[in-house]
């Protein structure tokens, strides 16, 4: 396929050269701000991407001009053909990388290493093992822990999410950063955002300036350090000058960081989102499977990409349930 970057642009001249993909809807964890309490009504396996699938449309992308693939879930590792997948991804000659809740890590550091991954994100929200349990609705805390410890020795760069819930682990933010002191680890505070099923409301909101407000109640200004933000970078990046490791904060409610996103996102069964708030969706599934080329359609979802979180540019429409909820839960989203 000729190469023509024009087609993942979109009308505000938003160049996409990263695609993020949910290969599966199942999850052993059953995190709260991620999965209704009730949980959610799965895909039928017929209607979820197959392997060859998977990397059919990776490769269109990557055609197109993707540089990097994240893998996503779910919990990507749970998936039965996963090592398969990341292998073949891995062939494509991108920058591969994954987000897991790490309880799996062990079985597959032989796989990433083959296929050129070198960092891994890692979902822990707590390090009080009894607030893990809890928002989790699992017990898998001292697992967890271990596998960020073996991907450090294994030689991966290790970046920890923490989503921040007001009343619930905003305490913790200096005991994470502590974690860099002796560990060459990011910290990636994330802002709590809303799905449909999550009970998100604003008041449970920890805000990027109450983030840095309770970082320097610790540290002074001399001793953090603001970092050089990479382009497209979804977080602002800092460490604490005398750490082996760095913090950042992801804002995407109070800062978003909309003008120069560069992310696309394939769901499980196979639609195109162009923001992750987006109700919007184009399924490339139906159209491989109907033996059409998916290039339009690839270009025409594109074209709809709003300005600002799928439309929901002011604080009124953000903090609407009627908006929000219309979109998948987090686990049908893939991060």
């Amino acid at each position: 396929m000729e190469n023509n970057p024009l087609i993942l642009q979109d009308s505000l001249g938003r160049n996409h050269n990263y695609l993020r993909i949910s290969i599966t809807e199942h999850c052993n964890l059953r995190c709260t701000y991620c999965m209704p309490a009730e949980g959610i009504a799965l895909t039928p396996k017929a209607h979820l991407m197959t392997a060859d699938e998977i990397v059919t449309i990776a490769k269109t992308f990557v055609d197109l001009g993707v540089t990097k693939i994240r893998l996503t879930g779910g919990e990507p590792l749970v998936r039965k053909d996963a090592k398969a997948i990341i292998l073949r991804l891995g062939e494509l000659g991108v920058n591969l990388t994954l987000t897991t809740n790490g309880i799996l890590v062990p079985d597959f550091i032989a796989t990433f290493k083959e296929a050129g991954i070198k960092s891994v994100n890692i979902s822990i929200d707590s390090l009080v093992k009894e607030k893990f349990n809890q928002i989790t609705r699992r017990n898998y805390y001292d697992k967890v822990l271990e596998n960020i410890d073996l991907l450090i020795r294994e030689g991966f760069h290790v970046k920890l999410n923490v989503v921040l819930i007001k009343a619930f682990n905003d305490n913790e933010m200096i005991d994470f950063i502590k974690l860099t002191e002796n560990k060459n680890i990011q910290i990636r505070f994330i802002e709590f955002m809303p799905f449909s099923g999550n009970q998100w409301d604003k008041s449970k909101l920890v805000r990027y300036a109450e983030i840095l407000e309770t970082i320097q109640q610790t540290y002074s200004h001399q001793e953090i350090e603001r970092l050089q933000d990479a382009p497209n970078d979804t977080a602002k990046n800092f460490k604490i000058k005398s750490f082996m490791g760095s913090f950042a904060i992801i804002s995407s409610v109070t800062n978003p960081f909309c003008s120069t996103c560069n992310r696309i996102r394939l769901t499980a069964d196979g639609k195109l989102k162009n923001c992750l708030f987006s109700n919007s969706e184009t399924s490339l599934l139906e159209t491989l499977r109907a033996g059409a080329s998916i290039l339009p359609y690839i270009q025409e979802n594109l074209m709809t990409k709003k300005a600002v979180r799928g439309g929901m540019d002011d604080d009124l429409k953000f903090q609407n349930p009627e908006l929000f909820s219309k979109n998948r839960s987090m686990i049908a989203i893939g991060g």
